[in-house]
């Protein structure tokens, strides 16, 4: 449907602003009666649809913030928008912004819904949406070609094992070993770059979960989808504009483990959290699991250690902690292909200098099928007898 009239569009989008209107269709109808226009239903609902976009929502972003395959939108100006999905980041044919100002508006906009600031003083804004969506903002000097947005979109609903396989994402082998870690209650620790899948592959790992147990996740931003029964939501709080009421997450793992979880679920350890979740994971709270940011597996244990240690432990102390928890790794990567996917699973090893290593067991490369690791003897007992090794 082609866009109304633009003039129409300025003369009624001032109106309401001017009455500090919401666009509803009521309204936007008496403001196009007040400029003495006369249109049909549709192209009243166009003008509608328009300025609720502009107004109230994400602009020409709006049909992006639809598309189910959009995992991230990228504005680099206003003639230059990129998302990433499945076929990998491209540009957004056909999206564009009328110019400059509208981009900063847009970035002032969506900054203000999430309760922060956005202006020269204070030229950049992480935060929150209503809708679940994490926004990045950034504005000249600090971006000096002009406004650049970021936004990660929540997940439409979560995948489950056979979906990923089915998508190309697992290996028959893969969901059988996924499934028998779920089941055998080994601590998860998922690791990957940004946009891996790690996310999506625990929401598909937890929705294994018996039916009688409760899930309890503490996240960020609310991005895992279990398909689960029993889950309880805990969900960290940013600053307001005065700088006060912040909750951050080692709070909420703290208050996590007062509410009687089968499964602790920290969805992004980055900081302080870390200490909480190793000393639960240590005191009887099997099944826990969590997602932490490494280019590889091997570096886990130098992540972990980097994080506890800044929160206040020794670095004695963080690698006991973490040897002690018996958490299996499982390392996501994205191929050139687009396809998020494990590549390997690996087991924590106590060294004799007392440093945890990460010692890969099961290895699955992008062709062919799966190869037994140094470490496979330690992961087939860390999981149990009612698992047997299967023929890769």
């Amino acid at each position: 449907m082609t866009r109304p009239d633009t003039a129409l569009l300025e003369s009624v989008r001032a109106r309401l602003v001017r009455d500090g209107d919401a666009p509803t269709p009521s309204r936007v109808a008496a403001a196009v009666r007040a400029e003495g226009a006369v249109l049909g239903d549709a192209e009243l609902l166009a003008v509608v649809r328009v300025l609720s976009a502009e107004l109230s929502g994400t602009g020409p972003l709006e049909p992006l913030m639809a598309d189910p395959d959009v995992t991230d939108i990228l504005v680099n100006g206003p003639a230059e928008v990129w998302v990433d999905g499945p076929e990998g980041l491209r540009r957004a044919s056909g999206v564009r912004f009328a110019g400059e100002e509208e981009v900063r508006a847009l970035a002032r906009r969506l900054a203000a819904q999430a309760g922060r600031r956005l202006d020269a003083a204070a030229p950049w804004c992480d935060a929150r949406l209503p809708s679940g969506a994490r926004l990045h903002a950034v504005l000249p000097p600090v971006a000096p070609e002009g406004a650049c947005l970021s936004l990660r979109l929540p997940p439409r609903g979560g995948l489950d094992l056979a979906e990923l396989e089915r998508r190309g994402s697992l290996s028959a082998p893969a969901v059988r070993l996924l499934e028998a870690l779920v089941r055998a209650r080994a601590p998860l620790l998922l690791t990957g770059g940004t946009g891996t899948g790690k996310t999506t592959l625990l929401s598909a790992l937890l929705s294994l979960a018996g039916p009688g147990e409760r899930l309890v996740l503490v996240e960020d931003s609310a991005e895992l989808r279990p398909r689960h029964p029993h889950v309880v939501r805990l969900q960290a709080r940013p600053p307001n504009i005065e700088g006060t009421g912040e909750v951050d997450l080692p709070q909420l793992v703290r208050q996590a483990l007062r509410m009687r979880p089968d499964r602790l679920v920290v969805g992004e350890v980055r900081g302080a959290e870390v200490v909480s979740l190793l000393a639960a994971l240590n005191t009887g709270h099997e099944g826990g699991s969590g997602t932490v940011h490494a280019n590889a597996a091997e570096e886990l244990p130098a992540r972990i250690e980097a994080l506890a240690c800044a929160a206040g432990l020794t670095r004695e102390a963080a690698h006991s902690q973490l040897a002690a928890t018996g958490a299996v790794a499982v390392h996501m990567v994205r191929g050139e292909d687009g396809v998020r996917r494990p590549a390997q699973v690996c087991v924590l090893r106590r060294s004799a200098d007392g440093l945890v290593r990460a010692v890969p067991a099961v290895l699955f490369p992008p062709e062919g099928p799966a190869e037994d690791g140094e470490a496979h003897a330690d992961l087939a007992a860390r999981i149990g007898t009612g698992w047997r090794r299967p023929s890769w």
